[in-house]
């Protein structure tokens, strides 16, 4: 009796669907979500966020037979939606400056007042540059080690450590200058000290 897709492995259903089996739903089932909520977090729109996922999907899919099974599958999902959302926001960067179009400063108005802890991440979008962002992301909220951010992101680990640095320093010295009640309102923020 074949043994249930939801019990394989991540290396199992990809060695299924190189053979021909139809297990790409199965994965494809695994990490909608989490990477759809990966995307949402870094897109600008949601349509952008729910193209990427699609255009991960497809392109996993068509290059499963590239897939280093050293990696972990998730890895190189997270990198190839990174580069896939990079692309779409590329192609919608406007032609002429405009100034008016520059991201606000981040006030203690523009936060909302009762957002919980998903309220720290809204201000780090909005305090720190979209790579910083991700590194934080992918460390925090996925869970992934320096390893695995350094592949999805394509950077070195080195890069990925001094970011991750940077970030938390960044977004410490935001947080200070944030009154008091204002920072309540953002919820419990407690960054991981040490690199996995």
């Amino acid at each position: 009796m074949p043994a249930d897709p939801h019990n394989l492995t991540d290396a199992e259903l990809v060695a299924r669907c190189c053979d021909g089996a139809a297990a790409f739903s199965q994965l494809v089932e695994r990490y909608q979500n989490r990477l759809l909520r990966y995307l949402l977090s870094r897109a600008a729109t949601r349509a952008d966020a729910e193209d990427a996922l699609q255009e991960a999907f497809i392109k996993a899919y068509k290059h499963l037979n590239q897939y280093d099974s050293r990696w972990a599958f998730s890895t190189w999902l997270f990198s190839i939606a990174s580069r896939e959302l990079m692309n779409i926001q590329r192609r919608r960067v406007p032609q002429s400056f405009d100034p008016a179009q520059l991201p606000p400063k981040i006030t203690p108005a523009a936060l909302p007042a009762d957002d919980g802890p998903p309220g720290v991440w809204r201000f780090a979008k909005q305090a720190l540059a979209d790579e910083h962002y991700a590194a934080l992301w992918l460390f925090y909220a996925e869970d992934m080690a320096i390893k695995e951010i350094s592949r999805a992101l394509g950077r070195s680990q080195v890069w990925v450590k001094v970011t991750l640095h940077r970030a938390r320093h960044t977004l410490k010295k935001h947080l200070d200058a944030l009154d008091p009640a204002t920072r309540d309102n953002l919820g419990l923020f407690a960054l991981k000290a040490g690199a996995k």
